[in-house]
């Protein structure tokens, strides 16, 4: 209690105390008493109001000026944006003009060497039938790998992700068991398809794929499924299944249905007219 006491009656510490008591002994402690202090004060409340006066007067001035210039930035944006969107459309409408006569001309070769092989072969036209479907993924251990990205580092091996040369080889080797027409992840593959690497992205004709990736192959299903699985490149297959824990899937499908290409590239060969030679 006697605690609580002292608390109560002394509430200031007396180290404040004495400190005003010292500005109060030395004439600080006060307003100034002297006519000049009391103008000098005066004066500068004065000047410290004028500035805040002015510069909310500038504020308020170039407010106006301020919002038309956004204003105008935004119409500049709006008005770019939409001149880009038509030059975009342009584009894709161009894109599609040329790829409707180059699979004119390509239909027309076909029609001359009969049955349309050339617009099949040339991924020209969708197709459809009996095939089979190829699902290749990366190791169950590379999806947690990495920060849970198996992309982001360097080595395929060490993390069993699906390389480009993997799908390179699972390709062409369908195409060597008798595929009449190919895509992956709903890309038709032609003859000058490309299959490649950017940085730790699989691109198919520069468009990036994400796995698992998905091959379908047109085809006898089960003659297709069988020499492909034989062949070399199946048996790689296997073998990065087996090493590098690759998962892998293969089934037979009646019917498969297999897009036309996006872009079809239109090359044609003359004779040439040296003697003896070829072109």
């Amino acid at each position: 209690m006697s605690l609580l006491t002292n608390v109560m009656d002394h509430s200031l510490d007396e180290g404040y105390a004495e400190a005003a008591a010292r500005r109060k002994a030395a004439g600080t402690g006060e307003l100034p008493r002297t006519v000049r202090a009391r103008l000098g004060l005066a004066a500068g409340l004065v000047l410290a109001a004028l500035v805040v006066t002015l510069g909310a007067a500038q504020a308020r001035e170039a407010a106006p000026v301020v919002a038309k210039e956004r204003q105008e930035l935004i119409d500049r944006v709006g008005s770019e944006t939409a001149a880009a969107d038509k030059l975009e459309d342009d584009v894709d409408r161009l894109r599609d003009d040329v790829s409707a006569r180059q699979r004119a001309a390509l239909k027309g070769a076909g029609e001359s060497d009969g049955a349309g092989l050339v617009e099949i072969l040339s991924g020209a036209v969708a197709v459809h039938g009996s095939g089979v479907k190829l699902v290749v993924n990366d190791a169950k251990e590379a999806t947690s790998g990495g920060d849970g990205d198996p992309r982001e580092t360097a080595d395929f091996s060490d993390t069993g992700r699906v390389r480009d040369r993997d799908l390179q080889r699972v390709v062409n080797g369908l195409w060597q068991s008798g595929a009449e027409a190919v895509s992956v992840n709903g890309q038709r593959l032609t003859s000058l398809s490309a299959i490649r690497a950017a940085g730790e992205a699989i691109l198919v004709d520069n468009r990036p794929l994400v796995p698992p990736y998905t091959v379908l192959a047109v085809g006898d299903g089960n003659r297709l499924s069988t020499r492909f699985q034989d062949s070399p490149d199946g048996l790689y297959l296997h073998a990065l299944q087996e090493n590098y824990g690759i998962r892998t899937a293969i089934s037979t499908e009646d019917d498969v249905r297999l897009p036309a290409a996006p872009s079809v590239i239109v090359r044609t060969a003359q004779p040439s007219s040296e003697k003896g030679s070829t072109s």
